[in-house]
């Protein structure tokens, strides 16, 4: 693996990030200890948006399965929530995922500049 691959994922992406991107985000949040049963569970990022519409029944079902102690899901839950508004206010850096050629740099970044607000279209605040 790559240095490069090694950094926290891009909150811009957050939606789209793999189980392994999922495990650094939770090394950095300090819920590490996470890390490999959220990957058993096969937690992404799709799965990590999908959870804002969540019943209290499938919250209770996911804390369980994870072994999550609850102060460590509002945890979860903030830090996700900061990730949302950082998304819709347009806060984070963005440059060129790891996998994408050096050539294409300016182009990535112009079209995500362009396409942010598509991007965020789903993730809305709460009230």
């Amino acid at each position: 693996m790559s240095k490069d691959k090694q950094r926290p994922p891009e909150p811009l992406d957050f939606f789209i990030w793999t189980v392994e991107d999922v495990g650094l985000w939770l090394e950095e949040i300090n819920l590490g200890s996470y890390r490999q049963i959220f990957k058993e569970n096969g937690v992404n990022g799709e799965y990590l948006e999908s959870m804002s519409m969540f019943t209290t029944e499938q919250i209770l079902r996911f804390i369980r399965k994870c072994h999550m102690k609850w102060g460590d899901f509002i945890i979860l839950c903030k830090e996700l929530r900061r990730i949302k508004v950082a998304c819709l206010k347009g806060e984070q850096k963005v440059r060129r995922p790891w996998w994408a050629p050096r050539c294409l740099s300016v182009v990535f970044v112009k079209a995500a500049k362009c396409n942010r607000q598509s991007r965020v279209v789903s993730l809305k605040l709460e009230p």
